[in-house]
């Protein structure tokens, strides 16, 4: 993706989380510069736990038909896990535009709550894992939406309105697209790490390829081992 188009996108997608009464924390709009200097001071956490914007086309180069944005508002890291202690939780707030898909996958660690905050319906696609971790394409799939247990058939569409979610444990597979708008989406969920614990049905990435034919407005979660060593 071409920086210039990420900093549109940065723009854009502020303004419409913005739009339904959410705020971004400070350090989202810090300058690269100052993201730098902060993290050598007293910030270097939000280096160590990935913890902001998330562009991604899953180097595919089709970011309006596949793509995803997200920003990571606090997470924890897998030394509190081996601890059982300290910050075992994530946030992130999302956008997904209408028909852009975020391809099918699963986790082999994380659980997670996806709430659509806004905007138009979410689509889940929905597939149980096999015990070897593959998709299954007989067995029904069965996911708590707000509490209630809900079960559909294998491929089946788990349409969520505002302010409807669902729960998906790690066997559960899943692809999602906004229906009728972008979608203004949050997870909640235990420690995030989408370096390793992200498993594609595709061979495809999870991180864009950036080129660089401007100034970053802001850094990206993929910038940072580059840009803040």
């Amino acid at each position: 993706m071409k920086r210039s188009v990420i900093n549109d996108i940065i723009r854009e997608s502020d303004a419409f989380i913005r739009s339904f009464g959410y705020v971004m924390p400070p350090f989202a709009y810090w300058s690269p510069d100052e993201l730098k200097a902060r993290v050598a001071n007293d910030s270097a956490r939000i280096r160590d736990h990935c913890m902001g914007w998330d562009i991604t086309d899953y180097g595919q180069g089709r970011f309006e038909e596949l793509g995803l944005f997200l920003f990571t508002v606090r997470n924890g890291n897998n030394a509190n896990v081996d601890a059982g202690r300290g910050m075992l939780y994530a946030e992130k707030i999302m956008i997904s535009g209408e028909n852009q898909i975020s391809p099918m996958h699963r986790h082999n660690l994380k659980t997670e709550d996806i709430i659509n905050k806004g905007g138009g319906t979410l689509v889940l696609e929905l597939f149980k894992a096999n015990p070897d971790g593959s998709i299954s394409d007989s067995d029904e799939v069965r996911v708590f939406t707000d509490g209630t247990t809900r079960s559909l058939p294998a491929g089946g569409l788990l349409k969520l309105a505002p302010g409807e979610s669902v729960t998906l444990e790690p066997d559960t597979w899943h692809a999602f697209w906004g229906e009728g708008g972008k979608v203004l989406i949050g997870e909640v969920s235990n420690v995030n790490d989408d370096r390793t614990d992200n498993i594609f049905r595709e061979p495809i990435g999870r991180f864009s390829t950036v080129e660089e034919d401007a100034d970053p407005l802001h850094l990206l979660v993929s910038d940072y081992d580059h840009w803040l060593s």
